[in-house]
């Protein structure tokens, strides 16, 4: 096996489970505020709904919940574009460490769901820039509209035997690519399913340890933490650069 396959193999397993977490939390989110907290579609048209109805109290938390989400992808692309070597770890133990708020805050605090919401928001769009492709393909790992899309628009390739422009070898096809997004979409819904489970079942607060110890591990141990053969090659072409000047 390849350098580059094993690669792409760890991002993909790596991407379902940063899927099924997103999954969770956004289910988490629905149950306990009221508000999708990844999903910014529904958010979106909320917002403009209930706007429009002149209701501005009730399309408040899906606002923040943009406007944060937003923020929370603005926070995330700054730590992964910088020289950090281990920004994607920063990332998910910054996540993880969201979620601990927030699991503090049901535990102990007052409920305060705008607070918990702009939290939980930011945490679930700072995950997307940390692993944005599988390959040569692109991800998301905290909405599936473009997932679903993109299942479609490669299984129609394939039917059609259209040739991958971007192939990666061999192993690489339409049918892969819509294996990966599959796969991940699977994710989502398997972490929103747990989700319902978990909160049939927990405490607020507990319910939120589960993403919480995924985000540990990830930041931990997940090879995705460390640079992608892209990244070390650029950086060894800058180190010759600079040794050069």
């Amino acid at each position: 096996m390849t350098l580059r396959l094993y690669e792409t193999r760890v991002r993909w397993a790596v991407a379902m489970f940063l899927a099924l977490n997103a999954g969770y939390v956004d289910g988490f989110g629905l149950l306990y505020l009221g508000t999708s907290v990844s999903f910014m579609s529904g958010n979106t048209t909320t917002t403009g709904l209930k706007s429009g109805q002149g209701d501005f109290h009730a399309a408040l938390p899906t606002a923040i919940a943009v406007l944060f989400f937003v923020a929370g992808s603005f926070l995330g692309t700054l730590i992964i574009q910088s020289r950090l070597r281990n920004s994607h770890r920063l990332t998910f133990l910054a996540v993880a460490g969201l979620l601990a708020t927030v699991a503090v805050l049901e535990r102990h605090g007052p409920r305060n769901v705008f607070v918990e919401i702009a939290m939980l928001a930011v945490a679930m769009s700072m995950m997307n820039p940390a692993l944005s492709k599988v390959g040569a393909e692109s991800v998301s790992l905290t909405f599936v509209t473009g997932t679903l899309n993109r299942v479609g628009g490669h299984l129609a390739a394939a039917a059609g035997r259209q040739p991958l422009l971007d192939g990666q070898g061999p192993k690489d096809s339409h049918l892969v690519r819509a294996q990966i997004e599959a796969s991940v979409w699977s994710g989502f819904v398997f972490g929103a399913g747990l989700s319902g489970m978990a909160g049939s079942h927990f405490p607020l607060w507990v319910a939120l340890l589960p993403p919480f110890v995924v985000m540990i591990a990830m930041g931990l141990f997940s090879k995705c933490a460390a640079p992608s053969i892209e990244k070390e090659v650029a950086s060894s072409i800058s180190g010759v650069q600079r040794s050069a000047a």
